[in-house]
This record gives C-alpha cells, structure tokens and sequence, in this order.
C-alpha cells in the first residue's frame, strides 16, 4: 500500500548517476520535495519525461525540487541498469538527481507500483500529491488536468493540492524474483 496523504517522506540514501549519494537532507531549503519513481524504458516514462524536464526547470527558482528514483530489476530489464541510467541522465540533461534504488527498499516503503509514480511532499515533509503527472501521457498538447504542476502551485500557495490523489499510470515497477 501506498503512501497516505499526510504521511512523512520515508529516508533514504542511494547511489545517484554522478556517483555521489544522495539523501532527502540534502535539499532541506526545498520547500516542495518530488519523489518520482522512474526508469528508462517504460514507455509512459519516455512520454513524460521532458514534461517532468520542464517542470522541474520551471519550479527550481521557487525551491521545488525533484529526486528520480529507480527500483527496477536491472538484470531482467539491462535498459534500467546503472549505466544505462547515466547514459539517459548525460543525454537528457537531467537537472535532478537519478537515484539507483538497488535493494529495492525504497519502492517498497513508500508502496510505489508503478513508473512514473510521483509523491510530492510539502516543507514539512508530509505527503500532499500522490499519483500521475497529468491526465494525457499520450499526447502533451491535449493535457486538460496538470496534475502535478496543479499540485506544486497550490502548495507553493499555502493550499491543499485537488486533487491530492490520481492513480499513477506507467509501467509496473520490476521486482527482482524472489
């Protein structure tokens, strides 16, 4: 299960594509913190990444940051490997860290399922937006409902984000066979 709203951000420290490790303290001045669990070949990933690109560019003079976070099994999908992730981080130009979540812990503390899958966290690190970036991965043009960006104004703003909830939609996250 999932997260619930109101919950706190769960810790973790993981290995990011620059090799560093990187920690939810590490962006204590965010006032909106973004966990998104992704990978690289999920198709709904691909769709929304310059999305989350752009948002993450758009929002970082105004403290929101986001942490992408991969728990898929890189033996069954070699796509989401390490080194794959910092080939699709340097293309991409990524402006936040991609984390290697390689126990697979993390997925399984905040209940994500799916890639993307975001959980968006006010400064108080209590959860306030769980779920899909915006209602059309298909077609950017078409979105009606932001999500997302919805999410983040009304936080920035003081206010409760609506909605709070969306079901994620991506890919299943790949877990490692047991």
């Amino acid at each position: 299960m999932a997260l619930a709203l109101r919950e706190r951000l769960q810790p973790f420290a993981l290995r990011a594509t620059d090799g560093s490790i990187v920690t939810p303290e590490q962006f204590a001045g965010a006032v909106v913190l973004g966990v998104i669990f992704w990978c690289n070949h999920c198709p709904y990933v691909k769709a929304w990444e310059d999305r989350i690109i752009a948002l993450q560019r758009a929002y970082a003079d105004r403290g929101v940051q986001f942490v992408l976070i991969n728990s898929n099994d890189p033996v069954a999908y070699p796509d989401d490997s390490f080194e794959a992730m910092q080939r699709r981080a340097r293309e991409k130009q990524y402006p936040f860290p991609y984390l290697v979540d390689e126990t697979q812990e993390v997925a399984r503390r905040y209940g994500a399922t799916r890639t993307p899958e975001v959980f968006l966290f006010d400064r108080n690190r209590e959860l306030r937006y769980h779920g899909a970036p915006d209602d059309n991965v298909e077609d950017p043009a078409a979105v009606r409902a932001h999500y997302l960006r919805d999410a983040i104004e009304a936080l920035l703003a003081g206010r409760d984000p609506e909605p709070a909830t969306t079901p994620p939609r991506g890919c299943t996250i790949k877990w490692r066979a047991a």
